[in-house]
């Protein structure tokens, strides 16, 4: 047996000048972020969903940690926003497909910090032929930057702001993850960040190429409500993530990723998904029910992140931010103060400080006015407008509760949440109206 040698002053002086300023381990981990597009916690089969298959996704869940509690907002831009910028809506949003130039990014954070950083897939934050640069991505593949061309068979993309057109039976999902996992094996030495935010499995619901009737030479994005292909797409969306994860495996990098998976919003409301538990779920896009804002999130990183956990704190959009920053070391700007809470503890098994309410400041199209406001534990829900619902009970928040009648929990949980919503009376800047986008969802 060799010697243990005692640490010389010179070694634990360097290893206090590169030791981060956390918890997290010494080699900074890279990080893959996928989000799915209009996607809620009803699709996943590890959720308890019924209809869909998602093998790929149910392993890392069960290799991994899988949140119960995950809320974000309930249209995608809004939802952006908040997961780059850590904010929640009322401080920053101008307005759909826009993210106001003056923000920073966890992107800008991790390349300050020497991270090689990547998004792929949906855009939709600014038409400048910068954004993406500007707000801390060195390279790019988009769809949605600077024009809307289709966005599933013979589609349009935008690699590092240059258009590229296809007409050859090529389907953007692939396109996308096929540049993703360039990127991956280009930085396998890392430390890299990927963001993926995927463009499955948004509407039209159209054949991939697994489907029996995908056609090659498909174009545009003819209106489809058929459900059978929005099925189909979402275990293309598995597909694409077992993709990911074996590019990963491949190069010796999973042991080396933290890799979070969660949808931006949720499923469109011509959906409706069967749970195991034999209950259904309507898709509550762009609605302030949980049927909107409700996602799966799921976290991995093998011998970091505790396999098999299932993790019940609350999770907000803006609690990312901050908790890539910790994982990694990198820290948070000074301003302004960020919104979200890390939840890096609980993802390696501790019990951590979560978060006990969330704030929702959504609009639609941006303005002064919000279309939903309202603040919220895991339970209940207080809207500015007095409305008190206990949304598990009443999951559709058809039948109000009576402030003067209430139970001691709930009393007191709606003192808590009067008081979040006083706090934020006045988080709106002014100057935002004048920003708003003129797209539409």
């Amino acid at each position: 047996m060799k010697p243990v040698l005692a640490p010389t002053v010179l070694g634990l002086l360097i290893t206090a000048l590169i030791a981060p300023v956390n918890s997290a381990p010494v080699e900074r981990p890279n990080i893959v972020l996928i989000m799915v597009d209009d996607f809620g916690y009803e699709c996943v089969g590890a959720d308890g969903s019924a209809d869909y298959r998602t093998p790929n996704i149910d392993r890392l869940a069960a290799e991994g940690m899988r949140f119960e509690h995950c809320h974000v907002q309930p249209l995608c831009t809004p939802t952006r926003v908040q997961l780059m910028t850590g904010l929640y809506n009322a401080r920053n949003y101008a307005g759909f497909g826009v993210l106001p130039r003056r923000e920073t990014t966890f992107a800008n954070r991790f390349r300050e910090a020497g991270y090689a950083t990547g998004i792929a897939g949906k855009w939709q934050l600014g038409h400048e032929l910068d954004s993406p640069r500007h707000f801390g991505f060195d390279e790019s593949c988009l769809w949605q930057h600077t024009r809307r061309p289709p966005r599933y068979a013979n589609p349009g993309l935008e690699f590092n702001g240059v258009p590229k057109d296809y007409a050859h039976g090529e389907y953007a999902p692939d396109l996308v993850n096929a540049w993703a996992l360039d990127f991956i094996a280009r930085h396998r030495e890392g430390p890299f960040l990927l963001y993926y935010p995927m463009i499955l499995t948004h509407a039209p619901f159209q054949p991939t190429p697994d489907s029996p009737d995908w056609d090659p030479k498909a174009k545009g994005e003819q209106v489809n409500r058929n459900t059978r292909h929005f099925a189909e797409m979402v275990t293309y969306t598995d597909k694409l993530v077992g993709r990911v994860v074996e590019a990963l495996a491949q190069h010796g990098l999973r042991e080396k990723t933290l890799l979070i998976f969660l949808g931006d919003n949720g499923t469109l409301g011509t959906i409706t998904s069967r749970m195991r538990d034999g209950t259904t779920i309507q898709g509550g896009k762009a609605k302030s029910t949980a049927a909107g804002t409700h996602v799966p999130l799921i976290v991995n990183w093998p011998g970091v992140v505790p396999a098999g956990r299932v993790n019940e704190d609350l999770v907000n959009s803006t609690d990312f931010y901050p908790t890539l920053c910790e994982a990694t070391g990198i820290p948070l700007p000074e301003t302004p103060a960020m919104d979200g809470v890390s939840f890096w503890p609980q993802l390696q098994g501790k019990a951590g400080t979560p978060r006990e309410l969330m704030y929702l400041w959504f609009s639609r199209n941006g303005g002064a006015k919000p279309t939903h406001e309202f603040a919220a534990t895991k339970r209940f829900k207080l809207y500015r407008d007095g409305s008190f619902y206990d949304y598990l009970a009443d999951p559709l928040e058809e039948s109000p509760l009576n402030p003067a009648t209430l139970r001691p929990e709930a009393k007191a949980t709606w003192t808590k949440l009067s008081a979040e919503l006083a706090r934020m009376q006045d988080a709106r800047p002014a100057f935002l109206t004048a920003e708003a986008g003129s797209e539409t969802p």
